[in-house]
């Protein structure tokens, strides 16, 4: 009798990971794909998403609102993740961003915007967003006393590019042509 149950529920824990792949994994094909990936990578990523699902609900019984919810929002999860940890090691001249004809970002407006920080934040800044140099060889560069200083400075000019924006209510269409 063991066996017919264990057969019997084998054959449930099938047709839901049926019902599931049919009902979500078209919406996260869909997203991989907008972020740039490839359908082999959406399917990595549903399956690893289904085996999150698979303990989460059926090793440790935990009711769920939306089961597929979950399982798109984990599967978008494991995406990014995925997504970033590769895409941090690109330089810079390799990334594309899309952009339309009536779309492109006016160099002009940012540079004088950045410069409202100042030109030793804009230098920092240059250093770590686009020289990829580490906090150790900022703080060396502009002789602060160590990576800690070199962090909090890095905050501190951000913070004044930030506050600026709020100022002069800047919104992103404010730097498009």
């Amino acid at each position: 009798m063991q066996g017919v149950s264990n057969s019997n529920q084998a054959m449930r824990r099938q047709a839901l990971f049926m019902d599931l792949y049919k009902s979500a994994f078209p919406a996260v094909a869909k997203y991989v794909s907008r972020m740039g990936g490839d359908f082999d990578e959406a399917k990595d990523v549903f399956q690893d998403a289904l085996i999150i699902y698979y303990e989460k609900v059926i090793l440790s019984p935990t009711a769920l609102k939306n089961d597929i919810g979950y399982l798109i929002g984990t599967a978008r999860n494991l995406w990014l993740k995925r997504y970033y940890q590769t895409s941090q090691h690109l330089p810079l001249d390799h990334l594309e961003i899309p952009l339309t004809d009536e779309e492109s970002p006016s160099s002009g407006r940012l540079l004088r915007f950045l410069e409202t920080a100042g030109r030793k934040c804009m230098n920092l800044l240059k250093s770590f967003y686009y020289d990829r140099l580490s906090l150790q060889e900022i703080a060396d560069e502009f002789g602060y006393s160590g990576t800690r200083s070199a962090t909090v400075q890095k905050y501190k000019c951000l913070e004044k590019i930030r506050e600026t924006i709020r100022e002069k209510s800047l919104a992103y269409d404010d730097f498009m042509e």
